[in-house]
């Protein structure tokens, strides 16, 4: 399947943009690949304004984010590798979603399906387990 990521953070934005509130991100500042200026990191994060407003020609992909912003007046080209968002947010509620770590080129997935802990054989699966029964109510 594709990455879930570019969608998720495309309908959060538009969910915020929409409720006529600020879109925020939180981004690991320490992610290769990461474009942002220097003097706008914090502790190893950066939270970047992705408002309308305050950026142009916003692209959400597969690879990453990008945009036109300006920093203290300046201009600047954005780039964000899509593994790098830590959250989406309104500035103005916090209402948005945490995104879960995304593994590097070349990891798996510790959340695969396939590697999921199978049930102990002796518990009954969930939702009571056996057969159904059926009575008559009046």
């Amino acid at each position: 399947m594709r990455p879930q990521r570019p969608y998720l953070l495309r309908a959060f934005y538009d969910w915020i943009v929409d409720s006529d509130c600020t879109p925020h991100i939180l981004v690991d500042a320490q992610r290769p690949g990461l474009r942002v200026p220097s003097h706008a990191i914090v502790d190893g994060k950066v939270t970047l304004n992705v408002s309308p407003r305050a950026v142009r020609e916003l692209l959400i992909d597969e690879a990453g984010l990008s945009f036109q912003g300006r920093f203290g007046g300046s201009p600047f080209a954005v780039y964000v590798p899509l593994n790098a968002v830590l959250a989406i947010y309104a500035r103005e509620t916090g209402a948005g979603t945490v995104l879960g770590a995304e593994p590097e080129a070349g990891e798996e997935n510790p959340l695969s399906v396939a590697e999921a802990p199978e049930p102990p054989e002796d518990e009954p699966p969930p939702g009571g387990g056996g057969k159904p029964t059926l009575r008559v109510v009046k």
